[in-house]
C-alpha cells in the first residue's frame, strides 16, 4: 500500500467498499501538495525522478515490450522545467511531461485503455492522472476572463494570466453512471457506435445547479423515459478521456417501456440471466470492459441480486 510523505498508509476506499475492480484508482501516488510550491525540492529530487512522457495524441512513451518507458529527470536533462509534479512513490518523485518539449526517440508507444489492461495499477494509475493534467495544459494556453496568455504554477496545477491575473485550475467534468433496476431486472441502453450487442448502463454529465440524485433521475428519464424513485451513491472513478470523473450509483426505477430519444440506439431491460450469462462470457450480450466502473456496478448489481 502507498504512503504519504509522512510515511502513514494512504486508503484504498474501493477495496472496502461495493464497488471494486475498475482502473485508474488502485496505488496511487502521494501527490505531495506541500512540495509544488518547493522549486529547489522538486528541482533536488529531478535527477533521480521518473518521467512519463506523454505525446500530443494522449499516449504514453513505452519500451519495445509494451511496457511503461519513464526515464529518469537525469536521462532527460535540465531541470523539472515544463514537467508537472505528479507525486511521490516512497522517496522517488514521478513527473510528467509533453513530447513535443523534449528530444527522445522510444520504441513504443501506448494508450491508456489498453495500458489499464496490461500495465500494474500504479503505472496506469499514474498514466490517467498525466494524460488529464497534460490535455488540461494543452486546452488552456490563454485566459478565458481576458485572452491574455497564461503562465503555470505549482508545478503545473495552476494557471494564471499574465494580464489579468486570474486563476484557473484544472478542468474535472462530473458525471453519474448508473446501475437502474426495477427491483427484477437491469436497464442498459447501446449508442449507435459501440460493436453489435453491446449494452452497459445510462449515464450523463452534472449540470449546473443540479444535485447528483436529481441529475441521475433527469438523465435516465431523457435517455430512456424511465422514472427514478431513489439513488444511493457507491464508488467514483477518474476517467481521463478526456477529463471526467465517474460518480457511480446504483437506483431504484418505475418497471416501464424503455423509449429511447436518439442518444441511445437502445434501451432495454436484461435479467438477472441475461446478465449473469454475460459476465461468464456467454450468450451474444456484451458488456462494459472491466476497466471501466459501468462493468463493476453491472456486476454489482449482479452479485446482490444473486446473493
Amino acid at each position: 500500500m502507498p504512503a504519504d510523505a509522512t510515511g502513514t498508509p494512504l486508503p484504498h476506499p474501493t477495496e472496502t467498499g461495493p464497488l471494486s475492480g475498475f482502473s485508474f484508482v488502485a496505488e496511487p501516488l502521494d501527490r505531495a501538495d506541500a512540495l509544488r510550491d518547493d522549486g529547489k525540492a522538486l528541482a533536488a529530487l529531478w535527477p533521480q525522478a521518473r518521467v512519463l512522457v506523454i505525446d500530443l495524441e494522449g499516449l504514453c512513451f513505452a519500451d519495445a515490450d509494451g511496457n511503461l518507458l519513464a526515464p529518469t529527470g537525469e536521462e532527460i536533462g535540465g531541470g523539472p522545467g515544463q514537467a508537472i509534479f505528479l507525486g511521490m512513490r516512497g522517496q522517488v518523485a514521478w513527473f510528467a511531461i509533453s513530447s513535443d518539449v523534449i528530444a527522445l526517440e522510444v520504441p513504443g508507444r501506448m494508450e491508456l485503455r489498453q495500458a489499464a489492461s496490461e500495465w500494474a495499477h500504479a503505472d496506469s494509475t499514474a498514466f490517467a492522472q498525466a494524460r488529464a493534467l497534460l490535455h488540461w495544459q494543452r486546452k488552456t494556453r490563454h485566459c478565458s476572463v481576458c485572452g491574455g496568455k497564461v503562465e503555470y504554477r505549482r508545478a503545473g496545477y495552476t494557471a494564471r494570466c499574465t494580464q489579468c491575473r486570474a486563476e484557473h485550475y484544472p478542468r474535472m467534468d462530473p458525471a453519474v453512471i448508473m446501475a437502474v433496476s426495477d427491483g427484477q431486472r437491469l436497464l442498459m441502453g447501446r449508442q449507435a457506435s459501440w460493436p453489435p450487442n453491446r449494452y452497459s448502463v445510462v449515464a450523463g454529465f452534472v449540470e449546473p445547479g443540479e444535485s447528483l440524485e436529481q441529475t441521475v433521475a433527469r438523465e435516465v428519464m431523457e435517455e430512456t423515459r424511465i422514472r427514478v424513485r431513489a439513488a444511493r451513491y457507491l464508488g467514483s472513478q477518474p476517467w481521463p478521456f478526456p477529463g471526467a470523473l465517474m460518480l457511480g450509483f446504483e437506483a431504484d426505477a418505475e418497471a416501464g417501456v424503455p423509449t429511447v430519444n436518439g442518444e441511445l440506439e437502445d434501451a432495454r431491460w436484461f435479467t438477472v440471466e441475461e446478465v449473469g450469462a454475460a459476465i461468464r462470457g456467454e450468450g451474444t450480450l456484451l458488456l462494459s470492459p472491466r476497466i471501466s466502473i459501468s462493468r463493476s456496478l453491472i456486476e454489482h448489481w449482479y452479485r446482490k441480486m444473486t446473493a
